[in-house]
């Protein structure tokens, strides 16, 4: 077995989940990059700095998710204008160059880029029309940091206002000036209401963890058929599908699962963290990726 010389990871809590070390590892090999390897480690908020002290100049990169996205802001510089403007990385790249055993750490979020491409590339297969009267709306259901991109990523979309639904809406307020920042208008649901909402809405983004929406699928499920004009992306991939995307598809709408999402984020984060430029990876990369992912779920 080749010896491996590049390392990079994703961290998170629960982290077991992840599908990142397939796509990651997949892409490494598409690209004949034989001496790289990407794993996973179970690290939270309290030990995400003593973790990344101990790395050394094997590392290159690491992905970040739950519970990790705003944690590791303070430890590294923005650089690219979505962790900056959120505050919101997924991506930490090293930088060794300056000597003295500790790198410079740059921040990238490529959340807001997964979430639009898999939202435009779903809707540009799919072909269907969306009513003009609900053409600038969107929903988010959420409020934690992949909610903040999903805000992000629906104002590169045409989306005017954006309606914030949430288990705690006094939680969900403070996502508001993120919406009125990026020029749209917002309001703020609770989960409840969502069933009443999303016939109006042309994007929704579903970005709360596993089984935590089964309660708003068997909403709308008193809903009549054809009433779902709009484009679902539910970011979680396990349960596949999840009762929410079965729930979307019976009233007739389109709707993709979270393993997109995870693809279009991934590669930005590749390139990142080996080096190479976006010309240069190999032109079937995407469903390479999507071929192993297919496999496993």
């Amino acid at each position: 077995m080749t010896d491996i010389r590049n390392r990079a990871a994703v961290l998170g809590k629960p982290i077991s989940h992840s599908l990142s070390p397939l796509i990651h590892n997949t892409a490494y090999r598409a690209m004949g990059l034989d001496d790289w390897f990407y794993d996973s480690h179970e690290v939270d908020e309290s030990s995400l700095a003593d973790f990344i002290s101990e790395l050394d100049s094997s590392w290159h990169g690491l992905s970040l998710t739950m519970p990790l996205k705003k944690a590791i802001m303070p430890m590294g510089e923005p650089s690219n204008r979505w962790a900056e403007k959120l505050d919101v990385a997924n991506t930490a790249i090293f930088d060794w160059s300056r000597g003295g055993g500790t790198p410079v750490i740059r921040l990238y979020n490529t959340d807001v880029a997964g979430i639009n491409l898999a939202l435009t590339n779903a809707i540009a297969h799919d072909g269907r029309r969306v009513p003009d009267a609900i053409a600038g709306n969107g929903m988010v259901i959420g409020s934690g940091s992949t909610a903040v991109s999903a805000i992000a990523a629906l104002s590169t979309m045409q989306i005017q206002h954006v309606t914030i639904a949430a288990r705690r809406p006094e939680k969900a307020h403070a996502l508001a000036p993120v919406a009125q920042g990026f020029g749209m208008s917002v309001d703020v649901i609770a989960m409840r209401q969502i069933a009443e909402a999303v016939q109006d809405m042309r994007i929704i983004v579903s970005t709360i963890p596993s089984h935590a929406a089964d309660p708003t699928a068997m909403s709308l499920t008193r809903l009549s058929a054809g009433s779902a004009p709009g484009v679902l992306l539910d970011v979680v991939y396990a349960p596949r599908p999840s009762e929410l995307i079965r729930a979307w598809r019976s009233l007739g709408g389109l709707a993709i699962g979270g393993e997109e999402m995870l693809l279009y984020q991934a590669i930005p984060q590749i390139v990142y963290m080996t080096g190479t430029d976006f010309d240069d990876l190999p032109s079937n990369l995407d469903s390479t990726i999507r071929t192993a992912l297919e496999e496993v779920l």
